[in-house]
């Protein structure tokens, strides 16, 4: 092998890798912007689906308010952990409410998910921070959405709530200023 092919060589391999390097810190950051919320419910049985929605109309009602205050995700991420046992009242209470003999358990952590859409703005695969609310023994189907930037909960001037995607809106108004 003579110098110009291990200069070659050596020069598409540092290409490759640094390529693969942007890309694994560009996903890294895309999921360190967001902060996600998982229902999860005590099994796949019908009325523990139907009851994991009754509580996540409870969640939402009770976070609403407190997220409207967070301006950036960790702000969003210390009012979760300050008011995880308020969270947890609320699913609790609901839980009693429809004969549910189990209990919730709230934690902020981090996990890895996969791509998941929310119409048409899509969290792709990777490792994110969330509130986790377990139903019981949390093994059934999941509701999820975005806490931060918040995805789930907007206020229409007490005509109740609205689910919108603010990214989606800065995402379109990028585009409608790109166009022009």
């Amino acid at each position: 092998m003579n110098i110009r092919s291990v200069c070659i060589t050596f020069t598409v391999f540092l290409i490759i890798v640094l390529t693969v390097a942007g890309i694994t810190v560009k996903t890294e950051n895309e999921t360190r912007e967001y902060l996600r919320i998982h229902i999860r419910a005590d099994s796949n049985d019908p009325q523990a689906q139907a009851v994991k929605y009754r509580v996540k109309d409870a969640v939402v009602e009770f976070l609403t308010p407190l997220i409207a205050e967070c301006d950036t995700r960790e702000k969003a991420e210390k009012m979760l952990g300050d008011n995880l046992a308020g969270i947890e009242n609320a699913a609790n209470e609901t839980l009693s409410c429809y004969g549910f003999d189990y209990t919730a358990k709230a934690s902020v952590r981090t996990e890895e998910f996969p791509t998941r859409s929310y119409g048409e703005f899509v969290l792709e695969k990777g490792f994110y921070r969330a509130l986790i609310l377990e139903l019981g023994s949390g093994k059934g189907d999941n509701w999820w959405c975005v806490v931060y930037p918040p995805l789930c909960f907007t206020d229409c001037g007490g005509r109740g709530y609205v689910y919108r995607s603010k990214i989606l809106e800065i995402i379109n108004k990028f585009k409608g200023d790109f166009d022009k």
